[in-house]
C-alpha cells in the first residue's frame, strides 16, 4: 500500500510594533513550541516600564490547520535594533503591526513601521490594537487617523488583539492568513 505524503505549507509572519505593544507576549501565548527569544535586561528609559526587551527577534511556531505551519517572528521594538526589521521583513509573507492604544506618543512609530514595510515588500498587513481595555486607550478611529490609514490607497484590516488571549490571536491570524491566500 502506498501512502500519499502531504507537504506542509509554511507561512512566515512578522509581528512588529513599538516597545511594550505585546509582540513577545503574543508569540508566547500562541506558540506550539517553547519560544526562542533574545530578551535582554533593559538598560535605558525602557527599564522604567519593562525589565527585559527583545534585541534581535522572538520565534514561535503554530499549526492553525493541518499541513500548515505559521512561523512567527517578533521584531525588536526599539529603533536602535531596526537592522533586524530589514532582515526579517524580507523573509515573511505577512505582518501584524501591534499598536499600543494607550500610548499615543508611540503612534508615530506605527507609521514608521508601515512605511518601512511598504518600501521593502508588498505583503498583507494587519493592524492589531492592543491595550484597548485601558481607560486611556484611543479609539480605533483615532488610531487609524494617527497611522494615516485614512490616506492609504489600500484598506488595512484593523482589529483589537489581546496578546495574552489565544482566541484573540487566532482570530487575527485567521484574518491575516486569508489575506495571504487571496490571489
Amino acid at each position: 500500500m502506498i501512502v500519499a505524503q502531504t507537504e506542509t505549507e509554511i507561512l512566515r509572519i512578522a509581528i512588529a510594533g513599538c516597545v511594550g505593544a505585546g509582540k513577545t507576549s503574543l508569540i508566547r501565548s500562541i506558540s506550539d513550541i517553547e519560544v526562542v527569544d533574545t530578551d535582554k535586561k533593559s538598560t535605558d528609559e525602557i527599564a522604567l516600564f519593562k525589565d527585559k526587551t527583545t534585541v534581535a527577534l522572538d520565534f514561535g511556531l503554530l499549526s492553525l490547520v493541518p499541513n500548515q505551519l505559521l512561523y512567527l517572528y517578533g521584531t525588536p521594538g526599539q529603533p536602535r535594533f531596526d537592522f533586524m526589521w530589514d532582515i526579517l521583513i524580507r523573509q515573511v509573507q505577512a505582518c501584524i503591526v501591534l499598536v499600543d492604544a494607550q500610548r499615543r506618543e508611540y503612534f508615530h512609530y506605527g507609521v514608521q513601521i508601515l512605511n518601512f514595510v511598504n518600501q521593502r515588500v508588498q505583503i498583507p498587513i494587519l493592524i492589531g490594537l492592543t491595550h484597548m481595555d485601558c481607560p486611556t486607550a484611543a479609539t480605533p478611529e483615532e488610531i487609524a487617523i494617527a497611522l494615516e490609514l485614512h490616506n492609504a490607497s489600500k484598506k488595512l484590516p484593523l482589529m483589537v488583539v489581546n496578546p495574552t488571549q489565544k482566541a484573540s490571536i487566532i482570530e487575527a491570524l485567521k484574518v491575516l492568513t486569508s489575506e495571504i491566500m487571496k490571489p
